[in-house]
């Protein structure tokens, strides 16, 4: 049965609606529309000017609709008489096949065709700075070592709680909350879902911390690397997959405690996972963050190889237990839903090609990762990953009409930073 916005409207006292999609870069694009009109909204869609976002579209192509899909349905905690709802864009008539919602339906529909259902969840990073984004914002949070810091932590009480406090109203389940490695950084954890629920949550989940730490005075940030001497945003996903109530990834018998299915699927995304960089690492910044030196708490907490591994930080992929394993290469600039499509196509690759994802390696690679000399490196810069993608036909057939479409927009955002001059230059080579 379809899902009326127009009577939700009613019952929740709704008085207008944000109407938003994710474009390719990953930002929020929207259009407050008050409730009188949803009815049509959802019929027809808000129309948008796809050019006048990151969408590959020119100002001569026809208006992009937005089509609010129902089930996403979020009313503001901090702004309860406004709800927010995720789109998938269309246009005359059809799926923009180059838009990242649709592109992960679709990729949900290829592993529904096998009876199976990718469940995921993230652990998303963020700074709390400044208004002016300068600087992080409690200037007593300054130890070497201040991950978990109780101090800290409760110094922005009012800020974690209000966040917390709206996950646990929406429903989420959240579980715990904590400060991170870096000086001024937290996580928020909040229950597994379906991969489609996951994205539209993490999605919002940005829009909502970003809101939150504004209404305190505050910024929040996702940026990969925003601070050179400090740990960067990651964004680790949890990656289960489903036939029914069974997790087929579970073996309890297997050395590693995941099925042939488990590590044919870790097969392909370590397979793919230098094109996978592009999606997961995609901006300039991100590269700042997986190829970073030692921070000052001692370890960046990212990996710089293509690697598996068991309980062990150190590696790309981690299985804490047999029932999932974690993917450690994301940022937080990562597109939710090109971080889980991306993800969902390698490992069905993975699937399909019975992908051997190479021995299990148990060494710390902070230290002794150059001793395998075999391991596959990770892009060094944008523009690496960028052509990694462009060659990987694994994610070109399965990904279609989006990947040209983001490699010529990430190609244009790469062409702008280099035609930047930075102060490293003039200070290292203006007088050579």
């Amino acid at each position: 049965m379809t899902i009326e916005l127009a009577d939700l409207a009613k019952e929740k006292g709704v008085k207008y609606f944000l109407i938003s999609y994710t474009d390719l870069f990953g930002n929020q694009r929207a259009k407050l529309v008050p409730s009188s009109a949803i009815a049509g909204m959802q019929k027809s869609g808000a129309g948008f000017a796809g050019f006048a976002s990151w969408l590959d579209m020119t100002p001569a192509d026809p208006d992009t609709f937005g089509k609010p899909d129902p089930a996403s349905f979020i009313q503001l905690p901090w702004h309860p008489e406004v709800a927010w709802v995720a789109a998938d864009l269309w246009m005359d008539d059809k799926p923009v096949e180059a838009s990242p919602r649709v592109v992960l339906k679709r990729q949900i529909a290829k592993a529904a065709e096998l009876g199976l259902v990718m469940k995921t969840g993230v652990e998303c990073e963020f700074f709390l700075i400044s208004a002016d984004g300068t600087a992080i914002s409690d200037d007593a949070d300054t130890q070497s070592k201040p991950c978990y810091d109780q101090q800290a932590l409760m110094r922005r009480y009012d800020i974690i709680t209000e966040i917390c406090d709206s996950m646990l109203e929406l429903g989420w389940q959240p579980y715990q909350n904590d400060h991170e490695d870096a000086n001024g950084q937290f996580e928020m954890n909040w229950h597994f879902d379906d991969a489609l629920i996951t994205a539209d949550r993490q999605a919002f989940f940005k829009f909502m911390v970003k809101s939150i730490a504004e209404k305190h005075g505050l910024r929040a940030t996702f940026m990969p690397k925003p601070f050179v001497h400090l740990t960067g945003n990651g964004c680790h996903m949890h990656v289960s997959m489903w036939n029914g109530d069974t997790n087929v990834f579970e073996d309890a018998a297997s050395p590693s405690g995941l099925s042939a299915d488990g590590l044919a699927f870790i097969g392909g995304v370590i397979h793919s996972a230098d094109a996978l960089a592009a999606f997961t690492n995609p901006t300039v910044n991100s590269y700042k963050r997986i190829n970073a030196p030692r921070t000052t708490s001692g370890a960046t907490w990212a990996p710089n190889s293509v690697t598996w591994t068991g309980n062990n930080r150190t590696h790309m992929v981690r299985v804490p237990e047999g029932d999932r394993f974690e993917f450690r290469l994301a940022d937080g600039a990562a597109n939710p839903y090109l971080l889980a499509a991306g993800v969902l196509a390698a490992g069905l690759d993975g699937l399909a090609n019975r992908r051997d994802p190479g021995p299990r390696q148990d060494i710390n690679m902070y230290t002794d990762g150059h001793l395998l000399t075999e391991a596959k490196k990770l892009p060094l810069n944008l523009l690496d990953a960028l052509r990694a993608l462009e060659g990987s036909s694994v994610l070109a057939d399965s990904l279609g009409a989006l990947v040209p479409s983001y490699l010529k927009l990430k190609r244009t955002e790469w062409n702008s930073y280099c035609r930047h001059l930075t102060s490293w230059e003039r200070e290292t080579t203006l007088d050579c």
